[in-house]
């Protein structure tokens, strides 16, 4: 069966533009923030290839690659702020597919990714698909053909609102700080205001309500941020 990529980083801010940049590409993925987290990830779900950070706080990734390599046979790509040659070679000779160096492009990283999976003939989807209740509450967002339906219906949005959209339906009910939003879904997130975000919002719930005024799709968490609502959601695979 076809998985997905984990990706082990603990550091929030290069995780969430990780994936971001592999979920708008079409690529499944998801997340763990320590070497344990991971551990239960791999061992509970199918995964295809580990993006794997050599710093964390509970252990070194040489050695957890090592420690895997029994279980899981898919590629590895390592993340890491040694650049020196010796480190690059012991993690290639490791099982490492590949080896990127921080700081990184995320669209790099994603193009490696993806010929990694060409190489090893993994894949994914590329949507996700949220309604388990009832087709007429299904929202599917589609971020290769830039597509929102709810309800059955076509939604008009733009490109930040499906770019808010993409991040937040990859984890439907996890609460999106705006500054997690803003840093996901905008390429200079500095050049963005707090107020950007909930207007952009506003607007959403605004065109989802003219399909159906009685479905609250995203939610709000005073002082939080925003979710989607975890109840109407459910990740294609």
């Amino acid at each position: 069966m076809i998985g997905k990529v984990l990706v082990v980083e603990d550091e929030p801010s290069i995780l969430e533009s990780v994936l971001y940049a592999l979920r708008t590409e079409g690529i499944a993925a998801t997340c763990a923030e320590t070497l344990e987290a991971a551990r239960s990830i791999l061992q509970a779900e199918d995964v295809s290839l580990l993006v794997l950070d050599v710093g964390l706080p509970d252990g070194n990734g040489f050695d957890f690659c090592r420690e895997i390599r029994n279980q899981f046979s898919g590629p590895v790509l390592f993340l890491t702020a040694r650049s020196s040659e010796v480190d690059r070679i012991v993690g290639l000779e490791m099982g490492g597919g590949d080896y990127v160096t921080k700081p990184f492009s995320p669209r790099e990283l994603t193009a490696r990714v993806r010929n990694l999976l060409r190489r090893t003939g993994g894949e994914s989807q590329p949507s996700v698909n949220l309604g388990q209740k009832s087709r007429r509450e299904g929202l599917c967002v589609n971020s290769e053909t830039a597509t929102v339906s709810f309800g059955g219906s076509d939604v008009a949005v733009s490109a930040s609102e499906l770019r808010l959209l993409t991040v937040m339906a990859a984890q439907p009910g996890r609460v999106f700080s705006r500054d997690g939003l803003m840093t996901a879904a905008w390429e200079d997130p500095g050049a963005s205001l707090d107020r950007t975000v909930d207007s952009h919002i506003k607007n959403l719930r605004a065109k989802l309500r003219q399909v159906d005024p009685d479905c609250e799709v995203i939610r709000t968490h005073r002082g939080l941020g925003y979710s989607l609502n975890p109840d109407l959601c459910e990740k294609l695979r």
